[in-house]
């Protein structure tokens, strides 16, 4: 559950403000670093500045729902992630809690008095629970328990080899396994477990790339093997939100609409929020649901979710949301303005079948 804190918010005007000035804050931060700790990133190449501007701006990116909201510990959660990845790389902690403070004086120096206070207290804040926590890494959603068999999947993955990892998957229907409980009990625990070492530098971005698109081959074979239910005359539109490029889970749950029955859209991974209220109004269906991996890309749900009720009214359909974020800090489904949220492909399709009840029974 999520933790609440007392933090002050920005106002629109001072939103806007903060994100014009994130570009110039991440270059100016930047510069700092290699000015006073030049020689402690020389190793780092070329690639360094860039990779220091990345990390900075998605400092500002997760500081923009504490500074909208009033969320912190989201934040808090990217921060412990963030060391234990720069830890494994050899990169000290120290620099991090730098780049907070400095950050800090930024926002107060080129914003206005109060706007800025605001910033900088919602930094200081995130620096000071960071702290803390001792850089201990936020607990992880809790996953359906893996089968056995999800450890030599990993392996398979790792290595590259797509015709054992396809051929178990076969196996596993031909025993009997549904698709969903392939992809909650095999797949996503070997998954899970690949992003856990690419964090402790254990394996590279290539690997977890190349087992992410073996296993989304896995799961087309284990959908093209699997004998959907009768059709249910019901339509989800599935979609992940604006800034979000994890796409594989939502990938999961479109697959238990469409084996349970519904007629399915799936739009993929960072759908602009113009464009998705487009498509919903035009083919009209009965839910829509968003996944979100970060807390960031809440304001986008909130965005396509108030143009919905603008468009459509009375007759807009239901809206559930699911994702990482959502996993780990359930509230934001409300905060969002959500009807429903989920947390696996399974419990999808059963929440989404009561907000389709609750929504025909409404006066």
């Amino acid at each position: 559950m999520m933790t609440n804190t007392a933090l002050k918010t920005l106002g629109a005007q001072g939103l806007r403000q903060y994100q014009g000035l994130q570009a110039d804050a991440v270059s100016v931060v930047t510069e700092r670093f290699y000015a006073t700790h030049g020689s402690a990133c020389q190793g780092f190449g070329p690639r360094g500045r860039d990779a220091c501007r990345e990390d900075l701006a998605f400092h500002l990116e997760f500081l923009r729902p504490v500074l909208e909201f009033g969320l912190l510990q989201p934040m808090v959660d990217y921060l412990c992630w963030l060391a234990g990845v720069l830890a494994a790389r050899g990169i000290a902690t120290e620099h991090l809690t730098l780049s907070l403070d400095w950050l800090a004086m930024y926002f107060a120096d080129h914003m206005e008095a109060a706007d800025g206070a605001v910033v900088s207290a919602a930094l200081q804040a995130a620096r000071t629970k960071f702290l803390a926590a001792g850089a201990t890494p936020a607990a992880s959603p809790k996953s359906p328990a893996p089968w056995p068999a999800a450890s030599v999947f990993e392996s398979l993955l790792l290595v590259g080899n797509q015709r054992e990892a396809m051929a178990m998957v076969s196996g596993c229907i031909d025993q009997g396994r549904s698709l969903i409980e392939i992809e909650m009990h095999l797949i996503q625990p070997a998954l899970y477990g690949i992003g856990e070492k690419w964090q402790a530098n254990q394996v590279s971005v290539a690997q977890e790339h190349m087992a992410t698109a073996i296993a989304q081959s896995a799961m087309s074979l284990g959908l093209l093997r699997s004998s959907p239910s009768a059709p249910l005359g019901r339509r989800a539109l599935l979609a992940c939100a604006e800034g979000n490029s994890h796409s594989l889970g939502l990938q999961m749950v479109t697959d238990a609409f469409q084996l349970a029955g519904w007629d399915v859209q799936f739009l993929g991974a960072n759908v602009p929020s113009p464009a998705l209220v487009r498509q919903v109004a035009e083919w009209k269906p009965d839910l829509v649901c968003l996944s979100v991996a970060f807390a960031q890309h809440l304001r986008a749900v909130k965005v396509v979710i108030a143009q919905l009720d603008e468009r459509l009214g009375a007759i807009r359909p239901g809206i559930m949301i699911g994702g990482l974020a959502i996993n780990r800090f359930n509230q934001l489904a409300e905060m969002a303005g959500a009807d429903a949220f989920c947390t696996d492909a399974q419990a999808a399709v059963a929440a989404a079948n009561q907000v389709i009840r609750a929504r025909k029974a409404a006066p």
